[in-house]
């Protein structure tokens, strides 16, 4: 018996001209239609929007469809700053409002708690935000070859690993603007082929770029990189994949905290707060010694890093959550605060200018002494940093049994569910929790709301402007 080939339902739809009309966007921002008692995912639309589309994949449950024409366009629609935006994977919702930008993150929130079981009616605050445009002060570049040899610099396409060329990216601080143009002019001038696998940018009090050499470095082209590094003022590293080095002599990398924060406590500015003598247009990257000392004698600090540690990409944004987390946390002379996942002291070294005493937890031991080498430099005494894998059993520590009267904690994407665990086992009265992962966020608070806590406070973070990523700041009371 001779057996042919039957195309199943789903194959037959692929290719099929549809219309249909948007329903909601998805957590990644994707606009979501029915066809055929499935969902269909399609990206750029957005909700009430009636949507002619061609069928590009069909699975068992769901389709995607690419879109063909809007047939009635959504109110909220507005045309997107960036020419690379349906294609560049860096941005999400540039062709959204951006006053719609919160409503969307705040609903993908509240759906993540309902299915955590919390159906609580949360007690939102006013939304952390800043510059729509220009905002991001570190980023990772992508590095390409064409069928030619020719570098493509850029960032990832929409679900691809291949890059979209950029010549600039909106969303970069300004002084990174150009940057992409000249690495391209740089890296095409390279003798070694297909050398440099990404550069990471980082601007501070100066821009920083860190090439990854999957090559080692020849003196031709380490003269190529010694000039750029001059001619734009750059401060150049070589990650070998092992070591990274300074191609010249640098000036350390530090950011300064000190703007934002001293707050009454309503949030309002209080009087003589950090006069500036020298006021340039770009404040966000301020050094401490351009400030007067503030009557309640908060003094701005230097975090100091090295190029592959962690830092917010948002600079203003990081300012102004440490503000708002110090005023929500009430700190008094007299408070012992626990900081878990400290980090490089980020939060732990502000909070020791109002309390009596920080213990800083962080599990990698290298960001625990710039964690201490951050509060030396900066003269603040009343801290201690230990290290621990607070994903591990830790309760048994000699700081744990510390009498904290309350704690901070800011982890990674994938939570602190073990940490929270142990957490409550101490008593604290009041606990902050800064959240990157709105997913793990809302399964630790389901934690916290069953060993008595109640969620007193809530906002979000918009560290990532354009983005469906969400940052949340929420406060829970005992």
């Amino acid at each position: 018996m001779v057996n042919f080939f039957k195309p199943t339902r789903n194959n037959q739809s692929t290719g099929q001209v549809i219309t249909v009309t948007i329903n909601k966007l998805d957590h990644n921002g994707t606009g979501v239609g029915r066809f055929k008692n499935k969902p269909v995912f399609i990206d750029n639309t957005l909700p009430e929007e009636k949507i002619s589309a061609k069928i590009i994949d069909a699975k068992g449950k769901f389709f995607k469809a690419a879109i063909i024409d809007i047939i009635n366009v959504s109110k909220q629609r507005v045309e997107p700053l960036c020419n690379h935006f349906k294609t560049c994977g860096g941005c999400d919702l540039q062709h959204l409002f951006f006053g719609e930008h919160l409503t969307f993150k705040q609903k993908k929130l509240l759906d993540l708690f309902s299915r955590n079981n919390i159906h609580i009616k949360l007690p939102w605050q006013n939304s952390i935000t800043s510059d729509a445009w220009h905002y991001r002060r570190k980023a990772r570049i992508g590095v390409q070859y064409n069928k030619h040899g020719e570098p493509v610099i850029g960032f990832r396409k929409k679900s691809s690993n291949q890059l979209t060329e950029l010549k600039t990216c909106i969303v970069l601080a300004e002084p990174l603007k150009p940057i992409f143009i000249e690495l391209k002019k740089i890296i095409k001038s390279l003798s070694l082929d297909k050398s440099i696998g990404h550069v990471e940018i980082i601007y501070t009090q100066h821009i920083s770029v860190i090439i990854r050499q999957l090559i080692p470095l020849n003196n031709h082209d380490k003269c190529l990189w010694q000039a750029a590094e001059k001619s734009n003022q750059w401060q150049i590293y070589i990650d070998d994949g092992t070591n990274i080095s300074k191609l010249t002599q640098v000036t350390s990398l530090f950011y300064c905290i000190g703007e934002e924060l001293d707050k009454s406590s309503d949030g309002t500015q209080q009087e003589n707060d950090h006069t500036l003598i020298n006021t340039e247009q770009d404040s966000a990257l301020i050094s401490p010694q351009i400030y007067q000392t503030n009557k309640n004698n908060i003094k701005p600090i230097n975090i100091y890093f090295e190029p592959k540690d962690f830092i917010q990409v948002n600079h203003r944004v990081n300012n102004k959550m440490i503000a708002q987390a110090m005023r929500w946390l009430n700190l008094q002379p007299c408070d012992f605060v626990l900081d878990l996942f400290c980090g490089l002291g980020n939060f732990s070294l502000p909070i020791a200018q109002r309390v009596k005493h920080v213990v800083g937890i962080e599990g990698l031991q290298a960001m625990v002494n710039k964690a201490m080498y951050n509060a030396n430099i900066n003269l603040i005494t009343n801290t201690e940093f230990f290290q621990a894998d607070l994903n591990n059993h830790w309760r048994d520590k000699p700081w744990a049994n510390n009498k904290y009267t309350k704690a901070l904690l800011d982890p990674a994407r994938a939570g602190a569910y073990e940490a929270i665990s142990q957490l409550i086992t101490l008593d604290i009265p009041l606990i902050l929790y800064v959240s990157c992962d709105p997913a793990t966020l809302a399964k630790d608070s389901q934690l916290l709301i069953q060993h008595g806590y109640t969620l007193d406070k809530i906002a979000l973070i918009d560290m990532f402007a354009q983005t469906k990523h969400i940052e949340t700041m929420v406060l829970f009371k005992k």
